[in-house]
């Protein structure tokens, strides 16, 4: 996956995030909880921006690992919508779970190869 598939991907998270928390229920909780994965959903997106033009392989690192605590964030802001049942659509929360997940594991795995390159000697 190239940085702009990545960048593209997390553009579609963040709109179906916001469309998915104008279905939260209005109670105190649920306002709550919207605006939260509205702002972590968001928040990944635009740190993943800033990472592409991170100064050092050491920038880099520290704004992908931003990127990934607002990722595992929103999944918990998730997981607490579901069992909170502030929710009505089962299938939208699942895909949303889902979809977090795998990008988590992504940027897992970006950060782990990162910080190898960072490690291997000159050549």
């Amino acid at each position: 996956m190239t940085p702009k598939d990545l960048e593209e991907r997390l553009i579609g998270f963040v709109i179906n995030i916001i469309k998915f928390s104008e279905g939260i229920k209005p109670v105190v909780a649920g306002k709550r909880m919207s605006d939260q994965i509205v702002r972590s959903g968001s928040s990944s997106a635009l740190n993943y921006g800033e990472s592409r033009s991170a100064e050092s392989g050491r920038d880099f690192v520290h704004k992908m690992g931003i990127c990934l605590k607002e990722l595992r964030e929103t999944y918990i802001n998730l997981r607490i919508i579901k069992g909170a049942e502030l929710h009505s659509d089962k299938n939208f929360l699942s895909v949303l779970l889902d979809e977090s997940n795998e990008l988590i594991s992504i940027f897992v795995k970006s950060i782990e190869t990162s910080k190898k390159k960072q490690t291997l000697p000159n050549r």
